[in-house]
């Protein structure tokens, strides 16, 4: 009688770490997915913001081109000109982010140090442990309680 119940209660206990462990699998998968949303969202608000500010950007840049053109050629001065180069990088750079292939470039670039040159990605002193945040908390903490 006993063997009985004790396999009744060892199957119900791998049923149970069974049934944990594919919920704890569904959880992971779910945070994953909602993490990929997260980047996908904040991504497509960056790319939708430059190319909003490309907009006036662009607007502020061919005005100032024709009104600095204008001025080069009423003071004879070609001088006058100069601005126009400092400004035509950051708007050539502000397209390619917004509809160029900048974010692929950049993403392609972020593969390779991944792959070759992981080495630059190591945080100083190492990851963050368990004991390394509770030294910091017990440091900062006004109302720790020594055991």
């Amino acid at each position: 009688m006993g063997f009985v119940f004790s396999k009744s209660v060892n199957d119900s206990l791998k049923a149970q770490q069974e049934f944990m462990l594919m919920n704890s699998r569904l959880q992971l998968e779910r945070q994953l997915l909602m993490q990929n949303q997260m980047r996908e969202r904040q991504t497509a608000m960056q790319i939708a913001w430059t190319r909003e500010f490309l907009k006036y950007f662009g607007t502020f840049f061919g005005l100032a081109a024709v009104g600095l053109t204008a001025g080069a050629i009423k003071k004879k001065n070609p001088g006058v000109l100069l601005p126009i180069v400092p400004l035509s990088f950051i708007f050539a750079y502000q397209y390619d982010m917004g509809y160029g292939t900048l974010l692929q470039r950049i993403k392609g670039e972020a593969e390779n140090i991944l792959d070759t040159q992981s080495t630059l990605l190591e945080l100083p002193k190492g990851p963050l442990t368990y004991e390394d945040l509770e030294k910091i908390r017990r440091s900062q903490s006004k109302f720790f309680i020594e055991k």
